[in-house]
């Protein structure tokens, strides 16, 4: 059996913290007059890198200095709003721990800034299990393109096939696809027919392990 590697978006994957965004969003975007809805939100905010997000909803480009300054105010406001309400997504504390036990290699790529990555990481206590952590200050290209993946198999010197990804968006899973690994689909901000295909769904992590993992390597790669 090959070595194995299993990357981890963020948002919606380890924690769920779409709702919270979604609240940090919603003052954001009421202190600056612009019109929203609980569809756009979906369509356009989960799994979204920060400059799209803001793109969209201005309805004009938001870059350099501009998009640094309202990502400073937007992300500020979450962490405000998520730092006593944080905690895993179900049973993710015991599928670490069995990853780890197995000396499976984990990373996170997440398309969130790192000061949101450091906050999860460390109140949730679960830092110590990531061998590679990348955010959005450490790409160029953001989701869909495969880039945090290709780069989080390199920090794991582990070819990508033999990665696995869990994630929670579509442009998320088509990074993952795109990377040419092996991605799981997490359906806490959507359905599994609002999703590329994956090689398998999951609500939470209570019957994932390592065995499972192989298992479907096997199936799947071979």
């Amino acid at each position: 059996m090959k070595e194995l590697a299993v990357i981890f978006d963020m948002d919606g994957v380890i924690a769920h913290t779409n709702p919270y965004h979604a609240k940090a969003f919603e003052a954001f975007f009421d202190k600056y007059q612009i019109p929203y809805s609980d569809e756009e939100f979906e369509k356009h905010m989960y799994g979204k890198h920060n400059s799209y997000i803001f793109t969209h909803f201005f309805k004009r480009p938001i870059a350099g200095q501009e998009l640094l300054s309202l990502e400073k105010e937007k992300e500020g406001l979450f962490r405000e709003i998520y730092k006593l309400e944080a905690k895993p997504i179900p049973y993710l504390p015991d599928f670490l721990s069995n990853l780890k036990d197995n000396e499976i290699k984990l990373g996170v790529a997440t398309s969130a800034p790192r000061a949101n990555m450091d906050l999860i990481l460390d109140t949730l206590d679960i830092r110590n299990f990531f061998q590679s952590t990348l955010g959005s200050e450490n790409v160029e290209l953001h989701k869909p393109h495969p880039e945090v993946y290709l780069k989080s198999a390199n920090n794991l010197n582990m070819d990508p096939q033999n990665c696995f990804v869990f994630e929670d968006s579509f442009s998320g899973v088509t990074a993952g696809l795109n990377a040419n690994m092996n991605v799981i689909g997490v359906l806490s901000s959507h359905k599994k027919e609002d999703l590329p295909v994956c090689l398998d769904y999951i609500d939470n992590y209570k019957n994932m392990n390592v065995d499972k993992l192989k298992s479907l390597y096997k199936q799947h790669v071979g």
